[in-house]
């Protein structure tokens, strides 16, 4: 799943995988992203789009869309906060590459990783943290701009690695409304964390 065959497409990937992506993009709902098509109008022409998708990932020609700026206010009300909305087709794709990494991640992930990982939260972190604060009188500090730093090599690639962090060079051609910066669940700390794990060198 996810490598290379060198007798039909640049990759294998399932259409199955697609498909059970577009399942959970759709249950979630979401607006649109720049190209406006919303959940509805996608699922109107579901079959084409998921296998035009499915084809362009298949091939590696697969290029992710800018995404569309929406600022939301700070919790504590002290300026603004931008996201990027991407449009449908890329949060198929993020999402069809977030459940092969999660399939084959999560049993070697540490059991203190609580960032972006399913059915973990902060709360449980801080929930650790508090009964850990009466045990031990010490604490690590880690700075994540090392691992901003680490995500710039590039190694092996995968498919996956292409959904999620190709150099297409889109960022510096974005226009009004758009912004540069493709967030996503896989642009965290777990995917700096892959790097520790040899996913970046095509092991994973």
């Amino acid at each position: 799943m996810g490598r290379a065959n060198p007798t039909g497409k640049s990759f294998e990937i399932p259409k199955r995988l697609v498909y059970e992506a577009w399942k959970k993009v759709r249950a979630n709902d979401g607006a649109p992203g720049v190209d406006r098509v919303s959940i509805t109008m996608f699922e109107s022409h579901e079959r084409d789009l998921l296998y035009k998708l499915w084809n362009r990932m298949s091939a590696g020609s697969y290029m992710p869309s800018p995404v569309r700026a929406v600022e939301i206010p700070k919790d504590h009300g002290a300026g603004v906060r931008v996201l990027g909305v991407p449009i449908t087709a890329d949060r198929v794709a993020q999402t069809a590459a977030a459940m092969l990494l999660e399939e084959r991640l999560e049993p070697i992930f540490h059991s203190d990783s609580y960032g972006y990982r399913p059915g973990r939260s902060a709360h449980d972190a801080l929930a650790v943290t508090r009964r850990r604060c009466w045990a031990k009188d010490w604490v690590l500090d880690l700075d994540m701009r090392l691992l901003r730093k680490g995500r710039r090599r590039r190694g092996g690639r995968r498919w996956w690695h292409r959904v999620v962090c190709r150099d297409s060079g889109w960022e510096r051609r974005a226009g009004p409304g758009t912004c540069g910066c493709r967030r996503s669940r896989l642009c965290g700390p777990d995917f700096g964390s892959l790097r520790r794990f040899g996913a970046g060198s095509g092991r994973a």
